[in-house]
């Protein structure tokens, strides 16, 4: 049944796409190109041109405002399910922090020192840490999610691919937008966005955004609401664009505070250390209606993030000159009850502080006709350190862990990052087109390593350099088709362990991660245009993934190291459906299918028969984490005017597979003493079950007063499935998870002027 309810939809789409496009290609064997005139073309500037969607030979989604707002989303999170393979859960060890895959890669973890396998740009600026990642979606002209490795034209470490996030410019005249939420769990927001200006060369734009709640858990301890949070986001861009003079420079300022409390759930069983010591009640719990109920210690997170962007650019005629500049600091201090008990076993206290800054010069234009051209430089700098105490069997709540601990561990990180890169296309014949070009990057990368009192366990300097070529051709028959395949190369920076707790593991490097990504697709404007089909199919080799493994060693027994490890296949197609058989009804659909294995994913762990040794595991009959085997959705919208205006009506269904979120030990098997010890599968409890999420919203718009208003009733995971949104396991000591959002349910009201 699970099979059929994959392979129906997918076979007759494909065959639907099959009998269309025979026709479509008789309709105008003469056009040499796609037209980017069509008034409902969607513009994306995914290579760093402005191309219609449909005329970009890259896998990729682009999500508008105007898809936004009717969906009546809050951030960066709802784009799971609207862009195939794409998966995004919250990371509750970091403030603002998220996991987030793409085509079965990822990096589910906080360390500063280590970059997201997928890249978010802000407005041009490559954030290098997933913390600040969960961005609100206030304000946003335009999202492109690119699938596949993206390290020729954007940041580095792309080697997922990229979320590239346009916020609105602003207007140069007098206009704005105010905004008011309130939904379950005493959740309510305000947001509000002014321009002002001279109409012609000079633009300000000044944002307030907050949003707070009360929290979807209740604690068992205390009676109350858990999970709240307390988020502020704030600043004022300036945009000068003298007439006539080809050239604009827009300058942003922006801070992020956000404040909220730490929440774990407990899932630790019979067997892990921290259930003897616990109530019976607190272990052996499920992974769905019981991740609700609480019962850690109070604790909080507090985030700071100011920033700074300067985009310039000149139009010189025969080129075209862009510089990006971009400046992020942050400054965290979080408490975390680990053990997500009762009792005090394991609590942390950390402080972390994290600093980039960039550089981006480029050069685009045409060479000669036909010969477009990207080429530039990128610079990358950043800094961190980051103090952690640990309360470890303190059984007491109230002695600070900077008081119990008096060994705290201290990591300190630089990273300094050099890039050229290039990006061409030649229209080498009638209708085809050959895109090429490649990136060289060189990451030199130290890293140290100590504790307050026993002084330093070890640092490590290396330099990590890689070039990463890409090469593509399309074919574009007639307006309404074009036809693509690709070759590229990904690339994520080598380094070292920042939980290393010995001078051996704190001074060995692991090597660079490459993904080698093939890539065929089609794109198709059917039925007069009111269907659109895009469609890919890629296979993927992963080499040297980088995978950390506990192990003992250090003052506090046990480390977390990462090496490199093996390789994977990952296999998939992915397709973008959008229909609008009548005025004012537009259907989507997508589809995601995965097809990933390990191979040769051996790496040293404890022995499960003495408890100490150092022995092979087998990891390759393991999932890959946050892969799903089958993603997708369905939604539609209708607008229908009214005497008063107009109203909108939006529903969608995103069903998300069964996906493990750490790897972990299943079921062991082979030479329980020696090794090889064969790993049959990861442990259940990381294992996400298929999720089934329903969004629905009702808009109207209409005039009050001479302004342009609005009304959305809007609801959440109206089926109110109930999963893990993160959940991990520790060397069989204890488990956690956190939670995905309940049902919920709310109403916005807002105002454009």
């Amino acid at each position: 049944m699970a099979k059929s309810f994959i392979t129906r939809p997918v076979t007759l789409a494909l065959g639907a796409a099959a009998l269309w496009v025979h026709p479509a290609l008789a309709q105008d064997e003469t056009a040499p190109q796609a037209s980017g005139t069509d008034s409902n073309a969607i513009i994306v500037t995914a290579r760093r041109r402005d191309e219609t969607l449909q005329t970009t030979p890259v896998a990729i989604t682009a999500i508008n405002a105007g898809m936004i707002e009717n969906k009546a989303s809050v951030n960066i999170g709802d784009l799971q399910g609207a862009a195939p393979n794409l998966l995004i859960t919250q990371q509750n060890s970091g403030a603002q922090a998220a996991n987030l895959s793409i085509r079965g890669l990822t990096y589910a973890d906080i360390e500063k020192s280590q970059e997201p396998t997928v890249g978010v740009v802000i407005d041009g600026v490559f954030i290098g840490t997933n913390t600040g990642q969960l961005l609100d979606f206030f304000d946003i002209e335009q999202i492109e999610v690119l699938r596949g490795p993206q390290g020729t034209l954007f940041g580095r470490n792309t080697i997922g691919g990229v979320i590239n996030i346009r916020r609105t410019r602003p207007t140069k005249e007098f206009g704005g937008k105010l905004e008011g939420t309130y939904s379950k769990f005493n959740s309510w927001a305000t947001r509000a966005v002014v321009n002002v200006g001279d109409g012609e060369s000079l633009g300000l734009k000044g944002w307030y955004f907050h949003n707070q709640s009360d929290g979807f858990y209740r604690n068992a301890i205390t009676g109350k609401r858990d999970g709240g949070s307390n988020n502020e986001n704030f600043g004022a861009s300036l945009l000068f664009e003298p007439t006539g003079s080809g050239f604009d420079a827009l300058l942003t300022v922006e801070k992020l505070s956000q404040k909220f409390d730490v929440v774990n759930s407990n899932i630790a069983r019979t067997g892990e250390v921290f259930c003897n010591f616990e109530p019976a009640n607190q272990c052996n719990r499920n992974t769905t209606d019981d991740l609700y109920t609480t019962f850690n210690s109070p604790a909080s997170s507090s985030y700071s993030a100011p920033a700074v962007t300067l985009e310039m650019n000149y139009d010189a005629g025969p080129v075209k000159i862009t510089s990006i500049t971009g400046w992020r600091k942050s400054d965290e201090t979080q408490t975390q009850d680990f053990d997500a008990s009762s009792v005090d076993l394991y609590y942390v206290y950390r402080e972390q502080n994290y600093r980039q800054w960039s550089q981006e010069l480029r050069f685009s234009g045409d060479l000669f006709e036909g010969f477009d051209y990207v080429v530039g430089g990128f610079y990358f700098n950043s800094k961190y350190d980051l103090t952690q105490w640990t309360r470890l069997f303190g059984f007491n709540d109230a002695l600070d862990p900077r008081v119990a601990d008096t060994n705290p561990q201290m990591v300190m990180g630089k990273t300094e990052s050099y890039a050229l890169f290039g990006d061409f296309n030649w229209a080498f014949a009638d209708r085809w087109r050959l895109s090429f070009g490649g990136r060289f990057t060189r990451d030199q990368k130290e890293l140290s390593n100590r504790f307050a009192t026993t002084g330093l366990v070890g640092q490590g300097d290396g330099t990590f350099k890689k070039f990463t070529p890409k090469v593509g051709v399309d074919f574009r028959p007639d307006n309404n088709t074009m036809l693509y395949a690709s070759w590229s190369r990904g690339y994520r920076s080598g380094g070292f362990s920042p939980r290393a707790a010995t001078a051996a593991t704190a001074g060995t490097p692991y090597d660079p991660e490459t993904v080698d990504s093939y890539e065929i697709g089609a794109k198709l404007d059917l039925l007069d245009r009111k269907l659109q089909f895009n469609i890919a199919a890629f296979a993927s080799k992963y080499k040297d993934l980088q995978q950390n493994t506990t192990i003992p060693g250090g003052p506090t027994g046990n480390q977390t190291i990462t090496s490199n490890v093996g390789s994977a296949n990952i296999k998939g197609i992915e397709a973008d459906i959008t229909a609008r058989p009548m005025d004012g009804l537009k259907l989507s659909a997508t589809v995601g299918i995965l097809d990933s294995k390990f191979k040769g994913f051996v790496v040293g762990n404890i022995s499960p028969v003495d408890g100490t040794t150092i022995v092979p595991f087998d990891y390759s009959r393991n999932n890959l984490i946050y892969a799903p085997k089958f993603s997708g959705s369905v939604s539609a919208e209708y607008i229908a005017p009214t005497s008063f205006g107009e109203m909108i009506a939006n529903v969608g269904l995103r069903h998300i597979g069964a996906y493990d979120q750490q790897i972990s030990l299943g079921t062991l098997s082979g030479n329980l003493t020696t090794g090889p010890v064969i790993v049959n599968g990861n442990d259940p409890r990381v294992r996400t079950k298929a999720q089934n999420l329903m969004d629905a919203s009702l808009t109207a718009n209409f005039t009050l007063g001479e302004k342009e208003a609005y009304l959305t009733l809007f609801t959440r995971n109206l089926l109110d499935q109930r999963r893990t949104s993160a959940a991990f396991t520790v060397a069989g000591l204890w488990s956690f998870a956190s939670a995905i959002e309940p049902r919920t349910y709310g109403a916005t009201v807002g105002i454009r002027f």
